[in-house]
């Protein structure tokens, strides 16, 4: 393969795995707008259209857990084709439908598909090598917050051009185009395992190694400290600020600058530090931001620059930590990229769902439980990662790296 032959196999897959970070975040947040619609059209309430959300996140947490594992035995294209298929079957099932327990069961449907998205890490993993890899995990979480903070606006876009339905017309159209590309782009191979092994022997073998757990938890915690804010931001800014939620959905706009500020920070300083350096950094901002948060709202109250300021830092940390961590979580066992990526990200997202859930819960004031929070969670991962690189093989893959560099 020549040069220029391998760079458009690159780029293609590069798009390819963007397309997915975005749909894996598109059936929840850019449905947001649409609730009242489609509690109306399902003669319904808005709390029963909010269960979707839930049954969606169950669904799509049980699907990559057999998705990951069966991907190292019989390949990715396969099992990522099935899963458009079955999640585009969901999205056309809303579509048609006018009775609310078959939207929930066509929900469950589209989740189950969108289980197959976990493959994106797995695919990182198999297509990319080294510092590419790390450049392009970077990317992706870049792209994923960008997507998150614009998905509400596009939302309620779509929501005045093509009322409820055409937050799914969009999805099936951004699920065919991942399909097709999949089904051209992919190899039909599997990956390079010595011999099948079962789902349980394959996550035992993975959740028994220290160092996977802890690089995977440290991901866990970057990612909750922004998805906590993702959580309880809709109260703070239009519940108590009182914004509209077309004002709320321009405000996260700037929420997703951030990521765009952390992603440039992140690939400037993997070039520069080792890896390890690059987790404390961006745990270091993180706590840094709930120091912020703490003495600019003792002075200033609650405002929109009191909660942004601080959370424009803590997200640009959350971009610097989260991609290094995942990869050296995936580097363990590079041989089951898809059992690991399973693993982890229903790691990933158990933490942030039950920490997000006890800050939206909790009796104190929503802007002191997310700083406390901060500097509680950057603390834990920060004494994690010293703990790792404190065992012999950490030392001396940390060696192994300094002399690559």
């Amino acid at each position: 393969m020549t040069h220029s032959e391998d760079t458009a196999k690159k780029s293609s897959a590069i798009l390819l795995l963007l397309t997915m970070t975005l749909l894996s975040v598109f059936p929840l947040d850019v449905l947001l707008p649409s609730f009242p619609a489609l509690a109306k059209h399902f003669r319904t309430t808005t709390a029963d259209i909010s269960l979707s959300i839930s049954l969606f996140a169950v669904g799509i947490s049980l699907s990559q857990l057999l998705i990951g594992p069966l991907s190292d035995v019989i390949g990715r294209k396969g099992l990522l084709l099935a899963g458009m298929a079955v999640s585009i079957v969901g999205a056309t099932g809303y579509i048609l439908t006018t009775e609310y327990a078959w939207f929930l069961f066509f929900r469950m449907l589209q989740a189950i598909g969108c289980g197959c998205f976990v493959l994106s890490q797995a695919l990182v993993q198999d297509l990319f090598e080294g510092k590419e890899r790390d450049r392009l995990r970077i990317l992706m979480v870049t792209a994923s917050g960008v997507f998150i903070s614009v998905s509400p606006l596009l939302g309620s876009v779509l929501q005045q051009a093509l009322d409820w339905p055409g937050s799914f017309f969009l999805f099936i159209a951004l699920a065919v185009v991942v399909f097709l590309k999949a089904c051209f782009m992919l190899e039909d191979q599997r990956p390079a395992v010595t011999s099948a092994q079962n789902i349980f022997h394959a996550y035992r073998r993975v959740c028994g190694n220290a160092s996977f757990l802890g690089y995977w938890l440290i991901a866990a915690i970057a990612f909750t400290c922004h998805f906590s804010f993702i959580v309880v931001s809709p109260l703070i800014f239009m519940d108590q600020l009182r914004m509209s939620p077309y004002a709320f959905s321009l405000t996260l706009l700037l929420y997703g600058a951030a990521y765009i500020i952390g992603g440039i920070a992140a690939r400037v300083l993997s070039s520069r530090i080792t890896p390890n350096t690059q987790i404390i950094v961006g745990l270091g901002l993180i706590f840094f931001s709930g120091v912020v948060m703490l003495l600019i709202s003792s002075r200033l109250g609650l405002s929109i620059l009191t909660v942004l300021v601080p959370m424009i830092i803590c997200t640009a940390g959350t971009t610097i930590a989260r991609p290094i961590a995942t990869s050296k979580a995936m580097d363990v066992f590079a041989d089951n990229a898809g059992t690991s990526a399973s693993a982890g990200n229903t790691l990933v997202f158990i933490f942030g769902g039950l920490t997000s859930a006890l800050i939206n819960l909790s009796g104190i004031d929503l802007q002191t439980t997310l700083a406390l929070a901060f500097l509680l969670l950057s603390a834990v991962a920060l004494g994690l990662n010293t703990l790792i690189n404190r065992r012999p093989s950490c030392r001396s893959e940390l060696a192994r790296d300094g002399r690559q560099r």
